[in-house]
């Protein structure tokens, strides 16, 4: 019903400018999925909302409902933006982060449980650093989705470890395959234990990894994973690789 004000909390997913002082911007809600807000003067040097309307931001707001655009009546600060900004790593693997949400957030369409992720990725990338905060957070955004790859059987023909060994992932299949089934790309031992890591609630062990090549590989079969899914590239991830 347009007309009403309500609350709500959100992450700023990403923003553009409107005439001369406004900005639209676009939140990924706890309440209301995706919601795009008019935030009136922003780009004035004097605006009320300061820098609390960035990318990345986590704010409780105020808004006025509309019929196409809501408008922002207030923004206050959950947690301070800084330690996304603090590097460019943290600021690139949070872009990426939001960037997979509002391919994934539906207009007002609620999904709280896709806001908590969020919140938990951008939370967990501002305190721990770790070359697999992206790629983990696309692997249970995936699972999320009803998407989660079958890490310990053949998809084809239903053989296991360690009998027979798993050898290859098809995005396609929508997991692992053996020797005699192969097909898709390979896939190292060592990234398929870091795929059941990730998925079978062994998250910390998988963060504390350092960087090799098997993070690579599970990170570089994440984004490919994810961007099958969402039937597009991602332009942060591309940003972030190359940097």
């Amino acid at each position: 019903m347009s007309g009403e004000l309500y609350r709500d909390t959100g992450v700023v997913l990403r923003t553009y400018k409107l005439r001369e002082s406004d900005r639209i911007v676009v939140f990924h809600t706890a309440e209301n999925g995706k919601v795009r807000a008019v935030a009136k003067g922003v780009r004035k040097t004097k605006s009320k909302f300061g820098a609390r309307l960035e990318p990345m931001s986590h704010v409780r707001l105020l808004l006025y409902r509309g019929r196409e655009l809501d408008i922002v009546s207030q923004a206050e600060a959950v947690e301070p933006l800084s330690p996304m900004l603090s590097s460019l790593d943290r600021a690139s693997q949070g872009l990426a982060a939001i960037e997979a949400v509002d391919q994934l957030s539906l207009e007002r369409e609620p999904n709280p449980q896709l806001y908590r992720m969020l919140v938990g990725v951008l939370r967990t990338i501002a305190t721990t650093p770790s070359t697999l905060n992206v790629a983990a957070f696309y692997w249970k955004l995936l699972a999320n989705e009803g998407m989660r790859p079958e890490l310990d059987r053949c998809v084809r023909c239903g053989e296991t470890e360690p009998e027979t060994p798993l050898v290859a992932f098809d995005l396609n299949e929508g997991g692992v395959l053996c020797r005699s089934c192969r097909s898709g790309q390979a896939i190292s031992p060592g990234a398929l234990e870091v795929m059941r890591e990730i998925l079978g609630g062994r998250l910390v062990t998988a963060l504390a990894r350092e960087e090799s090549p098997t993070t690579h590989e599970v990170a570089s079969l994440a984004t490919r994973a994810l961007e099958f899914h969402i039937e597009r590239r991602l332009k942060a991830v591309a940003m972030f690789e190359t940097h």
